[in-house]
């Protein structure tokens, strides 16, 4: 992994309560607020500074505009809702570009994880009960893809912080 400890550490304590809101947001009312999109790529344009060279963190914005691209594309033939691809650029500068493959890899098995446990939640009375006004419970079609979104980003972080000996390159 290209990411630190020490950048994970940086990172960390700012995107976790902005990814849990957004995990909750997408579940709650299917949809991702843009001001959740800015304060994330705010975030990154504080906390980048002082977690990242400078040349590094300077190159990381291409990155939001190459996924940006990529999601228009994506919302516009209506593959991915326009939140979830606003917040998958908004993601983009937290990830080194030579970690890019590896967050594929996380983003698949989270998606896939993310999806059976909605699926499951939404058929257990009890979970129904405690959250019945979650709009992803009636959608039989669409999933909450901002639960999958965060849980890579936060896990993209937590990985060199619970594995530092670890390489996953």
């Amino acid at each position: 992994m290209a990411v630190t400890v020490s950048q994970a550490l940086w990172f960390l304590p700012f995107i976790l309560p902005i990814c849990l809101f957004v995990a909750w947001s997408d579940m709650k009312f299917m949809r991702i607020p843009n001001r959740s999109v800015l304060l994330l790529l705010g975030m990154f344009a504080i906390v980048g500074l002082l977690a990242l060279p400078l040349l590094d963190y300077a190159w990381r914005w291409v990155h939001v505009i190459a996924v940006l691209a990529v999601g228009f594309v994506m919302s516009s033939a209506g593959l991915v809702g326009a939140g979830d691809a606003k917040f998958a650029a908004a993601m983009a500068p937290f990830v080194a570009l030579q970690d890019a493959l590896l967050v594929v890899v996380l983003f698949s098995a989270i998606l896939l994880g993310a999806f059976a446990t909605h699926r499951l939640a939404r058929m257990l009375p009890p979970v129904r009960r405690l959250t019945p006004d979650w709009e992803s419970w009636t959608r039989k079609r669409d999933f909450p893809m901002g639960l999958a979104l965060s849980g890579t980003l936060i896990f993209y972080f937590l990985l060199p912080v619970l594995l530092p000996q670890v390489t996953l390159s």
